[in-house]
Formats: C-alpha cells, sequence, structure tokens
C-alpha cells in the first residue's frame, strides 16, 4: 500500500530516512513529502544564554531545530572551541531534557547526555520536569511553509495516484498541505486513511472535521509502522 508522510528526510547510518525504512519492512511503500521550512530566530540570546550555563538549571531541546539553533550558534560566534574545553561539561552538569528519540540523537551528537526522550511527547515530557525545575523559554525558531509543497504534492499524485494513507507530522504540516490534498483527492479524498504522528497532531485533525484512523503511540519509525499497519487493515481502527 502506498503511504505519504509529510515531513523531511531524515537519513540514519545506513543513509536511509528510519520511517521510510521501517514502513517498508511492513510492505508499505512510503514517500516523504516536506511541508515546512524554519527560520531562525532570537540566536544571539540563544548564544549570550549558552555561555552562562551558570545562569540555569538546564536545557530542555523540544524539537531536532532546537539542536541545530545551538550549532549554529556555536559557530557563527566562534564558540565550538569553548564549547568542547568547558561549556559542554559544565551544561552536562546540569539537567539536560529532549523529546523524542530524533532530538536526543542529535543531542548526543553536541556531546550532550539527554533524558526523557522515552516520555513520548512534549505534554508527558512536560509532567515530568515541570517539578522539578524553573523554566525560562527562548524561540528560537519558527515554521514557514515549504515552498515546494504543491509542485511535490502535484507530482506525487501524478505519477502515483491517491494514497491509501497519509501521515501529518504536525498541526502546521497539516495546516500548509490539506488544501492542496483535498484539491488533489478530490472524490477520493475521503478513502484515506489519515494519521497522527502524536496527540496534539491528532487534535487539529480532529478540528478540521477529519477522522483520524491511528495515533501513534510515541513518535518513533517503530510506533508508526505498528500503528499505519493496524489503520490500514480492513474495518480497523487503532
Amino acid at each position: 500500500m502506498r503511504v505519504l508522510l509529510l515531513k523531511d528526510a531524515k537519513e540514519d547510518d545506513s543513509g536511509q530516512d528510519p520511517y521510510v525504512q521501517e514502513l517498508g519492512l511492513y510492505g508499505l511503500e512510503a514517500t516523504l513529502i516536506p511541508v515546512l521550512s524554519f527560520e531562525f530566530l532570537s540566536l544571539p540570546s540563544l548564544s549570550e544564554k549558552l555561555s552562562h550555563p551558570e545562569g540555569f538549571g538546564g536545557l530542555i531541546f523540544t524539537s531536532p531545530r532546537a539542536v541545530e539553533a545551538v550549532k549554529l550558534c556555536l559557530e557563527k560566534d566562534n564558540k565550538t572551541e569553548v564549547w568542547e574545553k568547558s561549556l559542554k561539561e559544565k551544561w552536562n552538569a546540569k539537567s539536560v531534557y529532549v523529546v523524542g528519540n530524533a532530538t536526543a540523537s542529535l543531542v548526543s551528537k553536541i556531546g550532550l547526555d539527554g533524558e526523557g526522550e522515552n516520555c513520548g511527547n512534549a505534554a508527558q515530557l512536560a509532567e515530568y520536569i515541570c517539578s522539578r525545575i524553573p523554566m525560562e523559554s527562548i524561540n528560537v525558531y519558527q515554521t514557514i511553509p515549504h515552498p515546494g509543497i504543491q509542485g511535490s504534492l502535484e507530482n506525487y499524485y501524478s505519477k502515483k495516484g491517491v494514497p491509501d494513507s497519509i501521515t501529518f507530522f504536525s498541526p502546521s504540516g497539516l495546516k500548509y498541505s490539506l488544501e492542496y490534498i483535498q484539491e488533489l483527492s478530490g472524490d477520493s479524498f475521503d478513502q484515506i486513511k489519515f494519521v497522527a504522528i502524536g496527540p496534539t497532531t491528532t487534535r487539529a485533525l480532529t478540528a478540521k472535521g477529519l477522522p483520524v484512523s491511528c495515533t501513534a503511540e510515541k513518535p518513533t519509525p517503530q510506533a508508526l509502522a505498528t500503528g499505519l499497519t493496524k489503520a490500514l487493515q480492513p474495518q480497523s481502527c487503532c
């Protein structure tokens, strides 16, 4: 069966996106289409805060983009050397929390020891940490529509037709792609199984009046593959 994943490709050590790889093991033909781009914000402020770990109880990385923002700060402000020599160790002496396995993997690559990735989503992680440290948040990126959404979707539909299932990875991804999907699917729109990567995206789908065939138990390739397989079975839900 053909499944459409509205996300960027992220290669693992095998050189393949882990979601495509995992779904392939279940006999599902997965195609990735990116629907979001990102603009980084407040990097000077973030860079300043990274230089003063003594002022904070720890770090919380909410997504892979947050890790990318830290890497940008270190590279742009020539702080890579001081990060390796002292800052990294000082931050590791504190609590470093992450949302999801993908974020945890990137955090480890910059030398930090993250915890909380098994919580599954931001809400559960918040419950895990909210009683342990006071928090100060900084918005370091914003989502914008990917410039190639319409063209990529049109190309997919012209070559492969209407997908059996579409997985949304964020409310923003739904917002920026739904109109094109409805137009391209036509009368077959109601036949598509809609799947969400987590409860926040499920709520966004429901708010649009769309039936959710499955919500992945965790934002991982394995959980999505398990849920999709059940959802695509005749008269099945999960």
